[in-house]
């Protein structure tokens, strides 16, 4: 059987990620491949049910310390119920999300969480993705799309500017510490322009 691949899209609020991973499981599709896209926070009735509970309402709804459990409980539900049982029949998995967003932001960004972050992930995760993809994009440009979007999920684009250039920078420090695994696309292009060099390396 060929070995299946897991491959995770990170970035900034309003970057554009969300775009590139769904164009690239149509590409996928349209190839006649076997894909499941999923997302976090969700991808399993459990973790759809806790991304509710994060992403809408006051930013000071949870503390950081709570937000990264809660962010742990649904990316196991999904782990356990969407990713690791597609991953195990052979099925590609194109996930918007995954746990280098907890790194990010409250690991590094919502307070000084990293090694509980880590310890966390290490415990209850346990896996990576295979390759994953930073759509790098100017905060300010990302945080006009993030909150156009008027979705009712932008909880974390009401923190502000400051804190999506946080986030930027957060990102870009994993893509350094992660240099295998996390590879940077430059998102302030058009999205075909993007797609070319998303495909690119999606190409495994």
């Amino acid at each position: 059987m060929k070995q299946a691949k897991f491959l995770s899209f990170e970035g900034i609020d309003g970057c554009g990620k969300s775009t590139q991973a769904k164009m690239l499981n149509q590409h996928y599709l349209d190839q006649g491949k076997d894909v499941v896209f999923s997302r976090e926070p969700g991808g399993s009735p459990g973790a759809e049910a806790i991304r509710g509970l994060l992403l809408t309402g006051n930013t000071d709804k949870w503390t950081a310390e709570t937000e990264l459990l809660l962010f742990t409980a649904a990316r196991r539900d999904h782990l356990e119920t969407t990713i690791e049982p597609a991953l195990a029949s052979g099925k590609m998995v194109i996930c918007d999300r995954f746990a280098d967003s907890t790194r990010v932001y409250q690991g590094a960004t919502r307070g000084d969480l990293r090694s509980k972050v880590d310890l966390l992930h290490t415990t209850m995760i346990g896996r990576e993705p295979d390759l994953t993809i930073i759509i790098d994009v100017e905060p300010e440009v990302a945080l006009k799309r993030g909150l156009a979007r008027n979705t009712g999920e932008d909880r974390f684009e009401d923190f502000g500017l400051k804190f999506q250039e946080s986030l930027r920078v957060g990102f870009l420090k994993l893509a350094e510490e992660y240099p295998l695994r996390c590879q940077l696309v430059d998102g302030n292009r058009p999205t075909e322009e993007v797609f070319k060099d998303v495909l690119a390396l999606a190409q495994l």
